[in-house]
């Protein structure tokens, strides 16, 4: 039997999902978290075979979970399961260390596939996105497209990500255990990237971003 965690800050989805994954004879959900904080005890106590988490959590977020497991030597099959364009994310978390990325549109008719898929010591994504990441690495090139965003290093999507979640700079510094300075100067990295002159504009466009996604 291979167990599984489900790390999602939406009960219903969870829900969701675990009923999915419960009707397969070989495959059992053996905890559930909604953020950070409550996924790392669980994973430690339940050892499960497969991670499946989102990207957007109650507190922190899966790419900063990802990276904490991957530093800590954890070699535990992580599946992000994300709202997010996948075209901008999958190349993102698969650097991070993850083995899968699935969109949730997708997650009813596809979750199943890809959790064997990964169980087995491969990668899913698309095949839309494989095709980009190949075509990317042939001709050397990022594979997430020409939108600004992709300019965002890791860290500044993440804290562009929280912006349009509405969180102040001293939250952001919170969560990510950073002072609030080393925020403000991520902040003015991602104004000069996108073109935006004010902090006010930033919050716009992150908060219009994270509701077109």
């Amino acid at each position: 039997m291979n167990t599984i965690m489900l790390v999602d800050d939406h009960p219903v989805f969870r829900c969701g999902m675990a009923t999915l994954i419960r009707a397969e004879p070989d495959l059992t959900i053996c905890a559930e978290a909604a953020s950070v904080d409550e996924a790392l005890p669980l994973i430690n106590q339940h050892q499960p075979d497969l991670l499946i988490l989102d990207l957007v959590l109650a507190e922190g977020d899966g790419l900063q979970l990802i990276k904490h497991l991957r530093t800590q030597g954890s070699k535990l099959p992580i599946l992000v399961m994300s709202m997010y364009d996948e075209r901008l994310f999958a190349e993102r978390v698969l650097r991070a260390g993850a083995n899968g990325f699935i969109n949730k549109a997708d997650a009813i008719s596809n979750i199943i596939p890809a959790i064997r898929r990964v169980l087995k010591g491969r990668i899913y994504v698309s095949e839309q996105v494989s095709e980009l990441l190949i075509t990317a690495n042939v001709n050397g090139k990022n594979s997430q497209g020409s939108a600004a965003e992709t300019k965002l290093s890791d860290r500044e999507m993440e804290i562009y990500m929280m912006l349009g979640r509405g969180y102040s700079t001293k939250r952001i510094a919170k969560e990510l255990h950073l002072s609030p300075k080393t925020i403000d100067s991520h902040k003015e990295h991602i104004k000069e990237k996108l073109n935006i002159t004010d902090n006010n504009s930033l919050i716009q466009r992150a908060v219009t971003w994270m509701m077109s996604n």
